[in-house]
């Protein structure tokens, strides 16, 4: 018995210790009674009085807010407040600044172009200037970046900025302060005539300005004899919505669908042509590709469910998801999905998504490529489940992108392991920067695209190319890999000197001479078939 009672007063000790434990552990616990919709704000506040260590709550919301987006959609996002002038600046006509265009070669900022009329240009920048001092401060080096750049050289209209410049073989920098200025941002980077009568339009936003600027580029074309156009949306992603419809009125007839857009919030409404535009019977033929997104989707889906024009090239991106931006007090912003728009047959052409897993949606394209879509239109998934059909009868699909009329797969002709060595290597850019650079002054001379590859041709440029990559150690190719990647070489070294002497348009005409895209909407145009037929 004695054994008995020491076993058992430790039992009723330990069972005792427990009961305390847990009434002190529940002593302790603050019940905190909170409505639903004011949790984060408890539990913020409850952080910045209670948690062990010193908490930034402003830091802390800024990281919490893209977070709690990601879960709605892939679309709906946070802008910070130091972000959201640039972010706006991407889609509005003008931001303000120096006017330049730059790169960065050898850690040093290199002027390429000079925006015509801008603030750079009045006070004696010329293209392949350097830039060595900003506002008396050394601005080179290997932590140079772009962002960096742009955020010293752009400022407030009316304010200055002393740069200290680099020319050639001057033995001093040479000084300019530049009082900054509204430079203007271009939507329609290319506007030519393609045989005389084919009006070519390459638009790589749509912005504040590109309804107006694609008018006056079409009024120009017809003036020129144009009897057919091409709009390039290839790598458009996207931008104000309202610009695409605009653009849409100009070849719609009165009375038909342009867009129309729904939500849970935002009850349907239809837009349709009001019968003003200019280019109602004018041939069309649009170019997509699988970076082509949201309001060059609405205006693809226009022309392609109203059978107006023909869309050629490949699948576009899928977005069908409308956001409206709501600013806060302290300068940032959300833009937040607020509804679906559906082309006239009635189909939303956003991709599938997961909630709150961004990642396979933005790796989709790379999806697409491993599948094969690129190279064979066999391989494209579409959800058949989705069916609509055309004003005229011509069956279409929904849930996943406009799938052109006409496919035409990537160009992969002199695509080889070499040519890809090439490309890995960076020499492409430097070596042509540098032989822009040293012969600027006689290349000048040479103002059109045609002048200046005609020119070109006539140089070694290839034969001390080839030298250049032999210096850099890149491999030595087979005679078989040589001719094969030969006019892709070229093509990429007279390109990239077209650019840095002639500017975006004439590198787009000279690209286009070649590209297979552009050539089959030529063929369309020419033979007439720009309307398509019922299925």
């Amino acid at each position: 018995m004695k054994s008995f009672w020491p076993k058992a007063l430790a039992i009723v000790l330990a069972a005792l210790t427990v009961y305390l434990a847990a009434t002190l552990t529940r002593s302790c616990t603050r019940v905190v009674n909170l409505q639903t919709t004011d949790k984060i704000d408890g539990l913020l506040r409850l952080v910045e009085r209670n948690y062990v260590d010193d908490v930034n709550i402003d830091d802390l919301i800024e990281k919490a807010m893209p977070k709690v987006l990601a879960e709605l959609d892939p679309h709906s996002v946070y802008i910070p407040a130091k972000d959201l002038e640039e972010t706006n600046g991407e889609l509005a006509g003008s931001f303000s600044g120096i006017g330049i265009q730059f790169t960065i070669q050898s850690d040093t900022i290199y002027v390429s172009n000079t925006i015509h009329g801008g603030p750079a240009e009045k006070v004696g920048v010329f293209p392949g200037d350097r830039i060595v001092t900003i506002d008396d401060s050394l601005f080179v080096g290997p932590k140079l970046t772009n962002e960096s750049a742009m955020k010293h050289l752009k400022g407030p209209s009316g304010t200055t900025v002393t740069i200290g410049v680099r020319r050639g073989n001057e033995p001093e920098l040479l000084p300019f302060t530049i009082v900054r200025g509204s430079i203007p941002v271009k939507s329609v980077e290319a506007s030519y005539l393609i045989d005389g009568k084919w009006g070519f339009l390459y638009i790589t936003k749509f912005g504040e300005t590109t309804y107006a600027e694609t008018l006056l580029a079409i009024a120009s074309l017809l003036q020129s004899g144009m009897e057919g156009i091409i709009i390039d949306l290839r790598d458009n992603t996207g931008g104000y919505m309202g610009a695409a419809m605009q653009m849409l009125n100009e070849f719609l007839p009165k009375g038909q669908t342009i867009v129309y857009t729904e939500g849970e919030h935002s009850p349907r409404h239809d837009y349709k042509a009001d019968g003003s535009g200019t280019c109602k019977e004018l041939p069309i033929v649009v170019l997509t590709n699988e970076r082509s997104a949201s309001a060059s989707e609405i205006f693809a889906g226009g022309i392609q469910d109203n059978d107006r024009g023909t869309i050629v090239g490949r699948r576009t991106f899928g977005k069908g998801l409308v956001q409206q931006p709501f600013e806060f007090s302290d300068g940032s912003a959300v833009r937040l999905t607020v509804a679906r728009y559906h082309t006239p047959s009635g189909r939303c052409i956003q991709k599938p998504y997961s909630s709150g897993d961004d990642e396979d949606y933005l790796h989709d394209i790379l999806t697409r490529y491993d599948h094969g879509e690129f190279f064979s239109s066999d391989s494209i998934r579409q959800d058949t489940t989705e069916t609509f059909t055309t004003l005229g009868g011509r069956t279409v699909f929904g849930g996943g992108g406009i799938m052109p009329d006409i496919f035409v797969p990537q160009d992969t002709v002199g695509y080889n392991d070499y040519y890809m060595a090439l490309s890995r290597s960076g020499l492409f850019r430097t070596y042509t920067f540098n032989y822009t650079d040293r012969n600027r002054a006689s290349l000048s001379q040479y103002t059109s695209m045609e002048t200046l590859l005609r020119y070109l041709k006539t140089t070694t440029l290839k034969e001390g190319f080839f030298a250049a990559a032999n210096r850099k150690g890149v491999r030595q190719p087979s005679a078989a890999e040589r001719a094969e990647a030969d006019e892709r070489i070229e093509t990429v070294i007279y390109g990239n000197i077209i650019y840095n002497m002639l500017g975006m348009d004439e590198y787009v005409q000279f690209l286009n001479r070649t590209d297979p895209v552009v050539q089959r909407a030529v063929e369309v145009l020419a033979n007439g078939e720009s309307r398509p037929q019922r299925n």
